[in-house]
């Protein structure tokens, strides 16, 4: 906000400054805003007791003496899907270290180019991305481009059988959350987060499901003679992305349990794969299905 702002709502500019250093904090000492403000500790003290009166800052418990934004307003909605997308591109500009996401359907106004702003930002090595996608959302043959697109512009990825939600961090600093889930809706209005303890649970929420989750595979190409599958390879992947037992693969094709777990082991070895599920998307990544 600008001076002739402050001034039209009735608040001194030195105390709008100030408003507008803690709104980034979240929450902050009164010796921390005065030092980032080269003020006074007691002029920072006088402005925030001023706040206070007004209600637009907390003054919370303890010592040192600490203010925080007003609760209310931890919590701001944004309307409107242009305006979503939007927060969800300054967030990202806005981004000092590092942007983690659950991606999940349904998706609203997808962007045939995928995210031109992961792109340049990891093009420009500052900001680091680490993506954790819903296994629905790679059943679409246009996601699972866009996604191997992130992977070869440096995008650190897994997948996760579900995720409650969709979710944009940035640093420890900012999340955007969409409001509804909702085929209709998906993306109308969001939730950004600011500096709070529930901003704190979702990033603790987003690292426990990322250790849980398993890695695309990013692994070398193997030499063209080595990245040959039979037909019966191909089916053997498709019955395994469908959750098929080993006694039912064996079933089908007339194997033995244990032919079937050599097969799988062996795929599992071409593609690099830790996990039966992670060898069917490095096939699939590799052109191989």
């Amino acid at each position: 906000m600008t001076d002739t702002v402050w001034a039209v709502v009735g608040i001194p500019e030195p105390d709008g400054q100030l408003y507008e250093t803690l709104a980034l904090r979240g929450q902050a000492s009164v010796a921390d805003l005065a030092a980032e403000l080269a003020i006074p500790g007691s002029r920072a003290s006088r402005s925030l007791n001023r706040l206070a009166a007004r209600g637009l800052v907390t003054h919370l418990p303890g010592r040192p003496v600490r203010f925080a934004r007003d609760p209310a307003e931890l919590v701001e909605v944004i309307e409107g899907a242009a305006n979503v997308r939007q927060a969800f591109v300054r967030l990202q500009r806005d981004a000092q270290s590092e942007m983690r996401v659950f991606d999940k359907p349904p998706y609203s106004a997808e962007q045939p180019d995928g995210n031109p702003e992961e792109y340049r930002l990891l093009a420009e090595g500052q900001v680091r991305y680490r993506t954790l996608y819903e296994r629905a959302a790679l059943a679409r043959p246009e996601r699972m481009a866009e996604v191997w697109n992130g992977i070869r512009q440096g995008e650190r990825a897994r997948v996760a059988r579900s995720l409650p939600m969709k979710m944009a961090l940035c640093d420890r600093r900012l999340a955007l959350i969409p409001v509804s889930m909702s085929s209709d809706d998906a993306g109308a209005a969001a939730y950004l987060v600011h500096p709070s303890s529930l901003l704190d649970a979702l990033s603790e929420l987003f690292e426990a499901m990322w250790e849980k989750a398993v890695p695309l595979n990013q692994g070398p190409a193997l030499d063209d003679e080595e990245q040959i599958l039979t037909d019966r390879d191909k089916d053997l992947l498709g019955l395994l992305a469908a959750g098929t037992t080993d006694e039912t693969i064996a079933r089908a094709f007339g194997w033995n349990v244990r032919t079937v777990r050599r097969h799988i082991h062996r795929i599992m070895t071409m593609t690099g794969a830790e996990t039966r599920f992670q060898a069917g998307m490095e096939a699939s990544r590799r052109g191989w299905l």
